[in-house]
């Protein structure tokens, strides 16, 4: 534990091993992170070349969840002294007192190791090893490093979100290939504006902690301004899957609408700078970057469950 971890429990309520409710350990999963993991992932395993028994796809999809809350659980555990200072997340398991140090890594830990095992000996090797290497991203690269020391934390540290589509398609197909790498990308180039958009109206939390989010080390201006370069590169990657022949017309047509409406958020964010519009236009390009990710993904499936012909089966 680190010294300022340590210090955030002086003043934590003392408490016994164990105390700790169900609700407090579903807490340490992010379950709202979880859901949406567990989406993109299921998109993944929809869109991959190739069948699945409907048991091994339940049990992939499982192991993801676990390995999503695993991650949840290990960075609580390790952020647990800036979570105590900031606002948005100083009522959490940990900094509130409700569980100790202790009991969140071991939770976490053997999650980590669950998840991947079950995935490994029951679906497949490849899939489990995407699924090691995202808990370990994000618990150690992106939680231990990128976050406190860099304003490019997000950038690379989005990958760790990036991967389950990833974990789903090598589910299916045993491996990675174009098609899975073009859903990377596109949550990968999503994640910057969104993370963004956030920490511009909770950028007092972040300097609070000391935490060098970008519109805390290079200005409110900056950060609009590269919200909007990252939207306007994410419009044309995500036309990516039906390039490759991954997806069809419907999501083409779906997606399309969404990156216009993506972009004029964007430009909202860019051109309103003062006070409380400043705030709103943030907050509603945040929410709706999370339907955005939700509605192209929804698209994919709904495009294969439908039996909608790709543009590569059409060519």
């Amino acid at each position: 534990m680190s010294e300022r971890q340590a210090q955030s429990f002086e003043t934590a309520p003392a408490l016994e091993a164990g105390m700790g409710d169900p609700q407090d350990y579903l807490a340490l999963l992010k379950p709202r992170v979880m859901s949406l993991v567990i989406f993109t992932a299921f998109a993944g395993m929809i869109a991959a070349p190739g069948t699945i028994h409907p048991w091994t796809a339940f049990v992939a999809l499982l192991a993801i969840a676990v390995g999503a809350g695993a991650s949840g659980a290990l960075n609580m555990w390790y952020d647990a002294d800036i979570d105590a200072v900031m606002e948005r997340t100083r009522r959490r398991p940990l900094p509130a007192g409700r569980l100790l140090a202790g009991e969140a890594l071991g939770f976490g830990l053997t999650l980590s190791i669950g998840s991947v095992a079950v995935l490994g000996l029951l679906v497949n090797v490849a899939a489990a090893a995407i699924l090691a290497f995202t808990i370990f991203f994000y618990a150690v690269i992106y939680t231990m490093w990128l976050k406190r020391t860099t304003a490019q934390n997000i950038v690379i540290g989005g990958a760790a979100g990036a991967f389950p589509p990833m974990i789903g398609w090598a589910a299916v197909t045993g491996g990675v290939d174009m098609g899975s790498i073009a859903l990377f990308l596109i949550i990968f180039m999503w994640t910057p504006p969104h993370f963004w958009a956030l920490s511009l109206y909770r950028q007092e939390d972040y300097a609070r902690a000391n935490i060098p989010m970008l519109p805390v080390v290079a200005g409110e201006d900056e950060t609009r301004r590269q919200i909007l370069i990252y939207s306007i590169l994410l419009m044309p990657l995500s036309l990516l899957p039906a390039a490759l022949g991954t997806a069809g017309a419907l999501y083409v047509a779906v997606t399309s609408v969404l990156g216009v409406l993506f972009m004029i958020g964007a430009i909202q964010v860019w051109r309103v700078r003062e006070g409380k519009p400043a705030v709103t236009a943030a907050k509603r390009f945040f929410g709706f970057s999370i339907l955005y990710l939700f509605l192209v993904f929804a698209a994919l499936i709904v495009e294969r469950v439908l039996g909608i012909a790709s543009f590569g089966a059409l060519i």
